[in-house]
């Protein structure tokens, strides 16, 4: 029975890491499609991408392989050897999660941009003045903390398909709480060094910018825990 119990768990948590990887990447995706489609400039770099998939998608997914697992698992019925990877509408919210991680990124881009008084439009005719490119340094800088905490708060809502994270435990994965911990002070003391800011070509953001940062990364939270339970 223990045997059994431990391989439900083992095989829920693979289930949710790799379903929460392909959300993330989903997003990162979209985002950058979304801006080419409209001749956008790019509203992250490959600098920053790169780091992403390193350090803020690796330590969460990690986390949520070692999730201690759902403890009414022994009281769903056996699982089909033939079901779908993606059974169970696992696809489909990972499909939404996706495309509301790629919207929320471009949306943060364009609030960063046009508060500085540019429109897009603009930032492309006038991509070479000084001032056009210190604002698009600002608006990548929005996408990019956006787009990483959303994914770091995001993998919260991943631990069960069928609870919300405050039925499930907030703070029963220790991990991952940790793994979100870091993520966000890495990515703090990444635009805040000035040495290692201009490398990944971001800049400091101001403090009602955070503000919508967070409200932006909570919106996944929010979104999970209204969700309708399959």
């Amino acid at each position: 029975v223990h045997a059994i119990e431990e391989g439900r768990n083992i095989y829920n948590n693979i289930k949710k890491t790799i379903m929460f990887l392909l959300s993330c990447n989903l997003g990162e995706v979209i985002c950058v499609f979304i801006a080419t489609l409209f001749n956008w400039p790019l509203p992250l770099v490959a600098i920053q991408l790169l780091w992403i998939n390193l350090v803020t998608d690796t330590l969460p997914a990690i986390s949520l392989g070692i999730d201690p697992g759902d403890k009414d698992v022994m009281k769903r019925k056996p699982r089909n050897p033939k079901e779908s990877f993606f059974s169970e509408g696992a696809g489909y919210r990972a499909a939404i999660a996706g495309i509301l991680i790629g919207i929320l990124t471009l949306a943060a881009f364009y609030i960063g941009v046009s508060e500085h008084g540019f429109g897009i439009n603009e930032l492309i005719n006038n991509n070479e003045s000084e001032e056009a490119i210190k604002v698009l340094t600002y608006g990548r800088t929005m996408a990019f903390i956006v787009l990483t905490i959303s994914q770091l708060f995001y993998s919260l809502t991943m631990r069960n398909s069928k609870k919300t994270i405050f039925e499930v435990g907030f703070f029963k994965n220790k991990f991952l709480i940790l793994s979100i911990i870091v993520g966000i002070v890495l990515q703090v003391g990444l635009i805040s060094i000035p040495s290692i800011a201009r490398i990944f070509k971001v800049t400091q953001l101001s403090f009602a910018d955070w503000d919508i940062v967070f409200i932006f990364a909570l919106i996944q939270i929010g979104r999970a825990s209204c969700r309708e339970r399959v």
